[in-house]
């Protein structure tokens, strides 16, 4: 069973995975996210970037937007895959230990992080 997403920690990060086929589903996607929810979206990365093994978005939450986020993604993210984690200043248990998903995990390359 895929560990669902827990309120855990103070702040969070949601990369949202997708590819040349729905780059623009996903574009449209982080860009309603920072409107509507008030969360901070990186850059829309059409290239492999640290540890993720697709392209990717970055959304920036907090706790308290926690809840929201999640209800809010899981009914509009139409098939893409997110990696949920917590932030807590060690990035190898933040994208293992931490994380959590919406859709289908993918192992990460956790080389980045000297592992």
């Amino acid at each position: 069973m895929i560990p669902r997403p827990q309120n855990l920690y103070s702040n969070y990060h949601a990369h949202v995975y997708f590819g040349p086929s729905t780059v623009e589903q996903a574009r449209a996607l982080c860009h309603a996210a920072g409107e509507q929810l008030g969360v901070a979206v990186g850059r829309v990365h059409e290239k492999i970037v640290g540890p993720h093994p697709h392209w990717s978005c970055q959304l920036a939450f907090d706790h308290t937007q926690f809840d929201a986020v999640m209800a809010w993604l899981e009914q509009h993210r139409q098939g893409l895959d997110v990696l949920v984690h917590g932030l807590t200043g060690n990035d190898l248990e933040d994208h293992t230990t931490h994380a959590s998903w919406l859709g289908r995990p993918t192992p990460l390359n956790l080389h980045v992080f000297g592992g």
